[in-house]
Order: structure tokens, then C-alpha cells, then sequence
């Protein structure tokens, strides 16, 4: 088979495409036939050797992908040969809170990702997609829209009526605004320009704010919710925004943070979360259980990934570049042949 591996950390030219034997599943073992995979901003960290969390020698990358499963190790009962599968980025994370031991068990970092031909995996991360989803659509979840879904889960689950806050247009802030549409919340946007605002307006935003515009978009945000602020934010940007997060997010509310795609820095000052009662959390993914419900739920509105572009296998360092560019809008991804 063909697989990449990050053979160095530091720049792209560390990802190489190799033939390898495709590997044999073992007792509870799932082997896919990968057909596509898709990058997350972490992927182009985890290539520059930047990225905070662990990391095994020569991982295969990318925790995102979906395919076919085309052979099962004798104890696996969960899934079948012919299934159209994705994987959960924690493979033994099912349910329940963060255990440190489930980060020693993270696809395309800690164990082999899916920027290959064929993936093997534990069934415990194994789950079957809807059959209205195409295999890059499916391949756009396991990080982002499972980050986006937990994001909007953090002490109390959303309710319709509720107003959320996204930032941008990645993947993470697109599934954000979509699974908050499903839910009949009201959806509030920060971007970087017209032509962005206008996409986010178009998949159900009510209100967006550019922020290069308005800097100080915090004080948009009051206005518009007539000084009450907003009832979850799903926070990704870090460093540039957890302040003006915490400050126009409502007395009580929630906001689940996701990302640092501004940089690792911040300083949120305790009082900031002490006077407004906030509750904040780190999301890092999700559990099975909670994929489980977002597939369940895209199912029954069959809402569909928003895909920025698809590059051929081949071209997996050019789909490296054009996220790391921040051009895109939704997921980026790579078909396998």
C-alpha cells in the first residue's frame, strides 16, 4: 500500500510517501480502505514539530478519514466487512470525561492516522456513517464537527432559542454554526472579510462581524444581543480572542474552547471568569458517545459537511498549504484512490 509518514518534524518536506505491506488486523482490529482523509490546523503543527501533545516516531498523519472495511479481526463484533466506517480520534475514549491514558491512543498522532491506502484500528474507535454521506464528507468529522458538537455541550446542552457564538470559517466554526442551526439556536459570527461573512450568512448566520473592521468585536456582539451577551461561544482562535470571548459571552454562559489557531497565549484574567460566572472548558475532540450523537443528529437533518476542496493523494502536501494559507472555507480534503 501507499502511505505517508512524517519521517521529521519542522516543515512538509518531512512527509513522505512510502509502499509498506498492509498490515494484518489483530484479534479486535478493524482494516479500512481509506478513501479519504481530511487535515485539521493541528495537522500542520504537528508537522512543523510545534504542536504541545504527544507524538509516536513516524506517525502516519491525520486522525480524519473514512472508508470500507475490508477485513476484521476474529473478536470484533461492532463491525462487519463491507461497513462504511470513520473513526473517533480517541480510540478507548467511548464515553464519560478525559482519562490521561486515552491521549496514548490518539489517531494520527499517538498511533497511525488515515493519509493512507489502508488504516487499521481498534473497533472500539470504529463507527458506521449515514448512507446519505459521501466518503470525503464523512472523512470531514471525527475533529472538528465532534470538537464543534462538544464545544456546544459544555455544562448544559443546547436548547433552541439559544444565541452561539462561532469565529471564522474553518471547519470547526462551519460544523459549530450548522449543528446550531439543527438545534433552532440563534447563530453569531466573527470573520476577517465580506466575502467570508457573506458564506457564513448564506449557511444560517444571523449576524457576523468582521473583526479587521471592528476590533473591538466584543462590543458588536453586546449591541446586538442588546447587552446580554451570547449563551456559548465556541472558542478557536486563543490568544486573540479568549478575551473578547469572555467578555461577550452572558453572566452563566458557556464556552468551550477548542482552539489556539492565533497562538497558545491569552491572558484571561480570573476575574474576567469570576464576574460573569462563565464556564469555561477545554474541548480536546469528544468521546465516541458523543460522535454517536452527532451522526445521529446529521442523519435525521442530513446536513452535509461544508468542503472547501479535495486534492488528489498525490497532492497531500499542496492540501497541507492551502490550509495552513487560511484561505479556505469548511474542510479540507484528500480522496484516496
Amino acid at each position: 500500500m501507499k502511505t505517508v509518514r512524517l519521517t521529521e518534524t519542522g516543515s512538509y518536506d518531512g512527509l513522505a510517501l512510502l509502499d509498506e505491506a498492509v498490515p494484518t488486523p489483530g484479534p479486535t482490529d478493524v482494516l479500512i480502505r481509506v478513501h479519504a482523509a481530511s487535515l485539521n490546523f493541528r495537522d500542520t503543527i504537528i508537522a512543523k514539530g510545534t504542536y504541545p501533545g504527544p507524538l509516536k516516531d513516524r506517525p502516519v498523519p491525520l486522525s480524519d478519514g473514512a472508508g470500507e472495511v475490508v477485513a476484521v479481526g476474529r473478536e470484533v463484533s461492532r463491525i462487519a466487512v463491507g461497513d462504511r466506517v470513520t473513526a473517533n480520534c480517541h480510540v478507548h475514549w467511548i464515553a464519560g470525561s478525559l482519562l490521561p491514558e486515552y491521549r496514548n491512543h490518539s489517531v494520527g498522532m499517538t498511533l497511525d492516522g488515515m493519509l493512507s491506502e489502508y488504516a487499521l484500528l481498534h473497533e472500539n474507535a470504529i463507527l458506521r456513517i449515514p448512507d446519505y454521506l459521501s466518503y470525503v464528507e464523512a472523512a470531514s468529522l471525527p475533529c472538528a464537527a465532534v470538537s464543534a458538537w462538544t464545544a456546544l455541550h459544555v455544562a448544559e446542552p443546547l436548547r433552541p432559542g439559544q444565541t452561539v457564538l462561532v469565529q471564522g470559517t474553518g471547519g470547526v466554526a462551519l460544523f459549530g454554526l450548522q449543528i446550531a442551526r439543527t438545534f433552532g439556536a440563534r447563530v453569531l459570527a466573527i470573520t476577517s472579510s465580506e466575502l467570508k461573512a457573506q458564506k457564513l450568512r448564506e449557511l444560517g448566520a444571523d449576524e457576523v462581524v468582521n473583526y479587521n473592521e471592528f476590533p473591538d468585536w466584543s462590543k458588536q456582539i453586546l449591541e446586538i444581543t442588546d447587552g446580554r451577551g451570547v449563551d456559548k461561544v465556541v472558542e478557536i482562535g486563543g490568544e486573540a480572542t479568549i478575551q473578547q470571548s469572555a467578555a461577550c459571552t452572558r453572566i452563566g454562559g458557556e464556552i468551550g474552547l477548542v482552539g489556539f489557531v492565533s497562538g497558545f497565549g491569552g491572558g484571561l484574567a480570573p476575574i474576567a471568569i469570576m464576574s460573569r460566572a462563565l464556564q469555561l472548558k477545554g474541548v480536546s475532540v469528544g468521546p465516541r458517545q458523543n460522535f454517536e450523537a452527532l451522526l445521529a443528529a446529521m442523519a435525521v437533518s442530513e446536513t452535509r459537511p461544508v468542503i472547501d476542496s479535495v486534492y488528489p493523494f498525490t497532492d497531500y502536501k499542496d492540501a497541507y498549504r492551502h490550509l495552513e494559507s487560511g484561505s479556505h472555507v469548511g474542510k479540507v480534503a484528500i480522496e484516496l484512490p
